[in-house]
């Protein structure tokens, strides 16, 4: 009885047995298995997927009549920049600060044109420049940061300016390096006050700069550099979704 027994009972665990480990090797073969190369695109999938895409913004920039410009210990001189203008773009990230307004902005130098001062842009004590001076204005940067709820405006601004009378006389460039803000700023000879954005875009800004001296002995003489200047803006900032 015992004989017959054992017969019947071996053969069923027998196949239990080999259709468990089938199971768990198909199920390796399944969530287990990737080439290295798989993994890579995995985690370059992941990663992407997992970085937050940045809006991307317009940035226009143009002035207008009623700015000034003041050097060394000489009176402001009035000055109508209506006609200047530029393009740039601005790129934010909302997800990791979304309390943080702040778009950081930077403008094409290509395109940023800034109209110099002559004798039909620019007055000196109520008249107009001598028609054989000119100043001209060569930007190199204009970037920074403007908060579009508050209407707060900062932009590192970068230029040369190149004076000139006729053909008789060309000095080297002045370099002018200063922060472009809505804010106050002060030196220690000069100061301004700007004015935020407003719902239209219209603005002020001011900046002080320290203008070094140059190669040229009379420049520096007639304008007592090394000193400082002041520039004041009224602007027109526009800020548009590219998407």
């Amino acid at each position: 009885m015992s004989c017959k027994i054992n017969p019947l009972s071996s053969p069923f665990p027998c196949k239990l047995f080999t259709k468990k480990p089938k199971l768990r090797r198909r199920n390796t073969i399944l969530f287990s298995f990737s080439s290295s190369e798989n993994q890579q695109k995995t985690i370059s999938a992941t990663t992407r997927i997992g970085t937050p895409i940045p809006e991307a913004y317009t940035v226009g920039f143009k002035t207008e009549k009623g700015c000034k410009l003041a050097i060394s210990r000489y009176p402001d001189f009035e000055y109508d920049a209506e006609g200047g203008m530029g393009t740039g773009v601005g790129a934010k990230v909302t997800e990791n600060s979304p309390a943080n307004n702040d778009l950081p902005v930077s403008f094409d130098i290509e395109s940023l044109y800034i109209p110099p001062l002559t004798s039909s842009t620019t007055k000196f004590l109520g008249l107009p420049l001598p028609p054989f001076l000119k100043i001209d204005i060569v930007p190199e940067a204009l970037h920074g940061s403007i908060n579009q709820e508050s209407g707060k405006v900062d932009l590192e601004f970068k230029a040369k300016f190149l004076f000139s009378a006729g053909s008789l006389y060309k000095a080297p460039p002045l370099l002018v390096k200063t922060v472009l803000t809505s804010e106050e700023t002060k030196g220690t000879m000069k100061s301004g006050r700007g004015k935020r954005l407003d719902k239209d875009g219209n603005c002020r800004l001011v900046g002080v700069a320290t203008v070094d001296p140059i190669d040229d002995l009379f420049m520096n003489s007639f304008l007592g550099l090394p000193t400082e200047c002041l520039a004041e803006l009224k602007a027109v900032i526009s800020i548009s979704s590219s998407s």
